[in-house]
């Protein structure tokens, strides 16, 4: 398993792509697999047998391609038919370089595969399966190798219940960014007469710019905001909320908080972009709204849902042993497919 070198796995705080990694990681080893781990750092909170490729996290210098290609170009020279069945890689670059391996690679994509990120995966070598986390992501680019489609999943069982209806804000939880609409959001709020709480990275320079250019001047008595929480925060932060509101601005390929949410009985309030429909059942664990117009109002209906069946949703749905049967389909078929007569057995695969 070869995860980027910016972040540990899993996550202190943000870096949902290393939380779900760290979640797939654990069901596999649990089932019998035998998995190693290569990041970057000292160490993984995971079960996997974890090599370090370079001593330093390098979030710091996330968005540089060095760091990234330095990793992977350590990662093969450790990696050798004789030690490993299969490879899974979750780094932006890797598809591009993991046909030199021995070993069959599947990859997936974590982001959205349009412009320069496309022209990336249409390089990359034919013998790279590539994995997409929603129907959406996929049908954006299909030419693409895709050899399968496995959401992405949560330790459902670690994550605070409520049984009734949120007290606190309106919550909004992402990156400081056009595409994820916080401007939007404080319009909606505003209009339904709602309070709004927003909770968000704002690392990279692009964040903090788009935070003090547009987000600022709209700030005022009936908005909080709250800078690079920690993980435990914005669970109870997602416990305590009416609701979760999504008026992203783009097609956003999963959007794990969705399922946080919903896990901790929250409801959400989104756009219809990119995978929401997927995640989210509409008059069920949220309301879907087809104009950022139809926002307020469905703030003020949403406490009508039940919590109990976010939960159940989330549970049936996106729990981490049902993201890692998907995974394990994808592996066996792959391997079937590009290493006849190797089959990956249950300790086998490292």
């Amino acid at each position: 398993m070869v995860v980027p070198p910016w972040y540990e796995v899993p996550p202190p705080g943000y870096g949902g792509l290393e939380q779900v990694v760290a979640g797939l990681v654990d069901v596999l080893v649990e089932q019998g697999h035998a998995v190693t781990l290569f990041g970057a750092g000292t160490g993984s909170g995971t079960r996997a047998r974890f090599v370090s490729t370079m001593p330093e996290l390098q979030h710091d210098r996330l968005g540089e391609a060095i760091p990234e290609v330095a990793h992977l170009a350590r990662v093969q020279r450790l990696v050798t038919p004789d030690e490993f069945d299969l490879v899974h890689d979750h780094t932006t670059i890797g598809p591009l370089v993991a046909g030199r391996r021995s070993v069959p690679t599947v990859a997936t994509v974590h982001g959205n595969p349009l412009g320069e990120y496309r022209d990336v995966l249409r390089q990359a070598d034919p013998g790279v399966g590539l994995v997409a986390i929603s129907h959406a992501q996929r049908r954006l680019a299909p030419e693409l190798n895709w050899i399968g489609t496995v959401h992405n999943g949560m330790d459902v069982g670690q994550v605070p219940r409520k049984t009734a209806a949120g007290t606190g804000p309106v919550l909004w939880l992402a990156r400081f960014n056009a595409d994820k609409g916080p401007d939007l959001a404080i319009d909606a709020c505003r209009a339904a007469g709602l309070p709004l709480m927003l909770v968000g990275k704002c690392n990279e320079p692009g964040e903090r710019r788009y935070y003090a250019e547009v987000i600022e001047p709209k700030l005022g008595p009936d908005v909080r905001v709250l800078v690079n929480a920690d993980r435990d925060t914005c669970l109870r932060l997602l416990l305590d909320a009416r609701c979760l509101i999504m008026p992203i601005q783009w097609e956003e390929p999963f959007g794990m908080v969705m399922v946080e949410a919903m896990a901790t009985g929250t409801p959400v309030v989104a756009l219809d972009r990119g995978a929401v429909p997927e995640l989210v059942r509409s008059g069920t664990t949220g309301l879907i709204c087809a104009d950022p117009a139809e926002l307020p109002g469905a703030l003020r209906e949403v406490t009508r849902l039940s919590p109990a069946a976010c939960i159940e949703h989330v549970t049936r749905t996106f729990s981490n042993q049902q993201t890692a049967l998907g995974y394990e389909a994808v592996y066996r078929q792959f391997i079937r497919d590009t290493a006849p007569g190797r089959e990956m057995v249950q300790t086998g695969m490292r």
